[in-house]
């Protein structure tokens, strides 16, 4: 079975360079990887199953019965779904239909690994964009700076090249390169909350409040009086209704019973995935106004800087932030991920070294 998983190893392998953030790398490589998995599970029929098996009687080929009922759909009655099993009802919502009863055609098994597919390549899409406007930035300023041993790296003339790159080559050119990853940060945002509703429009309106029904009707004890919501959207047998013609020539009206065992699996994905994105979604808007306000008050870059040196004068990190704009300084920021905190911490200094100097007094 674990071959199977074998395409998303990918997904686990470390990154030489850390170019996004914890909350980023959840959408970006955590998402993925569960969408991936989840994909591969209701996809392997040999572990599975076989996605639907119907009753049929010796007059009709069985595995005809299973493909029509497949690609046709099959259907509940809402009116079956409560009452005791076995007692009051076949099973839930396993019961005939009279001419006024609602029933729910299953169309939607057909397509689930597709949407998780879809769901995978859409939470990578951030990341995409990101590692193209970041272009390898990070990676090369901080080229064999994470060694514990500098003697070799860390010498004055690189140093130099890094406070010269800072203070003078692109001094004031990271805007950009900031704005690129609060778009990027947005967009996982927006990623989370579209597809909660996309979810929603797939599975027929039942997903927004799917998993607060699943927790409330676990936690009450499944009282037979109440509809279980999993049995509801993912209901493990249904019905199909097939209509062949007689030795004579008349319609013969075919009732079956159909089970679907890959439901067992699809309404156990669904609410967790209910959970993980309801969890994205809200750790992706502390993110968003986590990134705005640092960009936008000084005290907080202040604040940031000092706590990644935690040698650094008040008055130097200040004079760093003042200089800088906040592009400037969340490359400075994000450098700190990936270099070793002995080069950091001289690095910072050399620049508010460099920064008092007469010809950059206008800055300060």
């Amino acid at each position: 079975m674990l071959d199977l998983f074998a395409p998303v190893k990918c997904l686990l392998q470390e990154e030489s360079v850390c170019i996004d953030n914890v909350v980023f790398r959840l959408h970006s490589r955590v998402t993925v990887l569960l969408l991936v998995i989840c994909t591969v599970l209701v996809s392997a029929k040999q572990y599975i199953g076989e996605p639907i098996s119907c009753m049929t009687d010796a007059s009709i080929d069985k595995d005809s019965v299973n493909a029509y009922c497949w690609i046709y759909s099959t259907f509940t009655v809402s009116r079956h779904l409560n009452g005791v099993p076995g007692r009051d009802v076949a099973n839930a919502g396993i019961g005939q239909a009279l001419p006024n009863d609602e029933v729910r055609h299953h169309r939607y098994y057909q397509w689930v690994c597709f949407v998780l597919g879809l769901q995978a390549i859409l939470f990578y899409v951030p990341r995409a964009l990101w590692g193209v406007w970041e272009r390898g930035t990070l990676g090369l300023l901080s080229r064999d700076l994470a060694s514990p041993f500098l003697r070799d790296v860390w010498t004055a003339e690189r140093k130099q090249q890094l406070v010269d790159y800072f203070t003078k080559t692109n001094l004031h050119g990271h805007n950009f390169y900031a704005l690129s990853f609060l778009a990027c940060e947005l967009l996982n945002l927006l990623n989370s909350v579209g597809q909660i509703y996309l979810l929603d429009v797939f599975l027929e309106g039942q997903f927004r409040r799917y998993g607060l029904l699943v927790s409330s009707f676990a936690l009450e004890g499944s009282p037979h009086d109440r509809i279980d919501p999993m049995a509801r959207l993912f209901p493990k047998m249904t019905k199909c209704v097939i209509h062949t013609f007689g030795p004579a020539g008349s319609v013969q009206t075919h009732d079956m019973l159909c089970v679907l065992p890959l439901n067992v699996v699809n309404e156990k994905i669904f609410v967790v995935l209910w959970f993980w994105l309801v969890f994205l979604a809200g750790s992706g808007l502390l993110a968003v106004i986590y990134r705005i306000t640092v960009f936008s008050q000084f005290r907080a870059r202040v604040y940031l800087l000092r706590g990644a040196t935690r040698t650094l004068r008040k008055s130097k990190a200040e004079r760093v932030v003042r200089a800088f704009h906040f592009g400037d300084w969340f490359l400075l920021q994000q450098l700190a991920e990936n270099v070793n905190p002995l080069v950091y911490r001289e690095l910072v200094n050399e620049i508010a070294s460099a920064l008092a100097t007469k010809s950059f007094a206008n800055f300060i």
